[in-house]
């Protein structure tokens, strides 16, 4: 598989929100605006980034048994730069704003996931595309969240005040609930597409989702 393939199949083919279904916790809980997706999908993109750099150098070194305690390591060493360099230099409203979120990448699915399924089988220069395509695509897949919940709610982008007359806000798309419809929406959009094309080529068509071909946790058990 080429390297662009590596790369935008996190954006698309392989998204962690719209199609694996994966860091649910801070997609809905952090997206009331496009500042605080952003800046969420940036965090996760840096720690996936770095983990999946150091992992794919000592995957050959690292005992097999021992290999997801020693992962984890990694990565909580990553999120805790992050956080410390958010905590420095982010404006303080979004580092309040994500919270407890950060830390939290720490067990974020996608991270873990793309080192145990990716990161220890292949080499450097295809774990940092891999992290590049996953990293944008929850990034992206943040940014669409948050933007959308945030002009239904306030008619407002990027803190933006792009309808000035909206002057009485949506509330529901500022709380949780608002979050699990459009989250809804967008998934039943995107799968209804694509039913539609994989009819119209006269295929079978399967929900999307992680399955044993994307991961190799259960094999723990095994080794």
């Amino acid at each position: 598989m080429s390297l662009f393939k590596e790369f935008s199949k996190g954006l698309f083919k392989e998204n962690p929100v719209f199609v694996l279904l994966l860091g649910m916790c801070p997609t809905l809980a952090v997206t009331n605006n496009a500042v605080n997706g952003l800046g969420m999908g940036v965090a996760t993109l840096c720690v996936l980034l770095g983990s999946n750099i150091v992992i794919s150098l000592i995957r050959n070194i690292v005992p097999k048994k021992v290999r997801i305690p020693c992962y984890i390591v990694v990565i909580a060493s990553f999120v805790t730069i992050v956080d410390l360099l958010m905590q420095a230099y982010a404006p303080r409203s979004l580092y309040e704003a994500l919270g407890i979120f950060i830390p939290l990448i720490v067990v974020n699915c996608i991270v873990l996931g793309r080192a145990e399924a990716f990161a220890s089988k292949n080499g450097v220069v295809a774990s940092i595309f891999d992290a590049l395509g996953m990293g944008l695509g929850f990034t992206m897949a943040l940014c669409i969240l948050g933007g959308s919940r945030e002009f239904l709610a306030s008619g407002s982008l990027f803190q933006v005040k792009l309808i000035e007359g909206w002057t009485n806000d949506f509330m529901l798309m500022g709380q949780a609930p608002g979050a699990f419809i459009l989250l809804g929406v967008f998934l039943g959009v995107i799968n209804w597409n694509a039913r539609r094309k994989a009819k119209k080529a006269g295929n079978d068509w399967t929900p999307p989702g992680l399955d044993c071909r994307q991961c190799n946790l259960c094999d723990l058990n095994e080794k």
